[in-house]
């Protein structure tokens, strides 16, 4: 019998019965380390090899909340470790840049996750982005753009949200191709033009710039491209003029349930669903199930 359905994967009696028998069997193990066992022994691994610990450990805390296992305490109130260094606000504003594109460039786009930058991003997310910083859980990318040294702007990039409407129609494939092949769009989950940048469509260049850099970083990072690129945007607070200067594609919008909705009634503000495709043969690709 199904006992859960966490992101893509069916979790059975059967299998709820093997974790309480991993859990018995390291009683003084803590819950990073049972998660870890229990991906060795699923063989659950990303496509570059990495045991997908984090989601893991997400699968365990919500069979624990739904009271099928027990979980040992947890250790520390962060799940995700210890915390980086976050720079005082008084390093989180520059001088105003003004003037034109072309007086910027070269612009310097950097790649920052797991870099000693990191932590900058997160700030300056943190401080200026009008929804805060959020932590990625899942495949994840982070960009910090500079000119001069000087921070201008902010990207982040995390895996596609599951089950998307006008998304899902807007490429044609099942349900089945669709969780096998979720994994080849990549979802903007947080655009920030930091506000001592003035300067007149830089957002729709970094953007072009983006749709270049990013296929090849991430199967760098996680060994499989990306065909196809999403974000939302609220209609209430943007038009997302930048994403449309860019060439992106408006898709729909969002029936304002999300993701874990058990009413199917509108629980949050209705979204704009934005895509830019990265290949000619985007369909072929995301719809193939060799």
């Amino acid at each position: 019998m199904d006992v859960l359905r966490y992101r893509g994967r069916v979790v059975t009696d059967t299998d709820v019965a093997f974790i309480q028998g991993l859990i018995a069997a390291h009683p003084s193990a803590t819950r990073r380390a049972l998660s870890l066992r229990l991906c060795e022994a699923w063989n659950w691994v990303q496509p570059n090899g990495v045991l997908r610990d984090m989601v893991c450990r997400g699968l365990l805390l919500a069979l624990h909340r739904a009271g099928h296992i027990e979980l040992p305490p947890a250790r520390r109130s962060n799940p995700l470790g210890p915390k980086r260094r976050i720079p005082s606000r008084t390093m989180l504003h520059w001088d105003p840049i003004e003037g034109q594109l072309g007086d910027m460039l070269p612009l310097d786009i950097r790649q920052v996750r797991r870099s000693s930058d990191e932590s900058l991003f997160d700030s300056l997310v943190e401080t200026h982005h009008y929804l805060g910083y959020t932590q990625p859980v899942g495949e994840h990318l982070k960009y910090l753009i500079s000119a001069d040294s000087v921070p201008v702007a902010c990207m982040a990039w995390s895996s596609a949200p599951r089950h998307l409407g006008c998304r899902d129609r807007f490429i044609g494939w099942s349900a089945e191709t669709r969780r096998k092949n979720i994994r080849f769009i990549a979802y903007n989950l947080r655009y920030l033009i930091l506000p001592w940048a003035r300067v007149p469509h830089l957002a729709s260049h970094l953007l072009g710039r983006m749709a270049r850099l990013l296929a090849q970083d991430w199967e760098r990072l996680y060994g499989h491209p990306v065909y196809f690129l999403e974000t939302f945007v609220d209609p209430e607070r943007f038009r997302g003029t930048c994403y449309r200067a860019a060439n992106w594609i408006c898709l729909g919008r969002t029936t304002g349930r999300g993701k874990d909705d058990l009413t199917h009634q509108a629980n949050r503000s209705i979204k704009e669903v934005l895509g830019y495709p990265l290949s000619k043969r985007f369909r072929e690709r995301l719809c193939s199930v060799a």
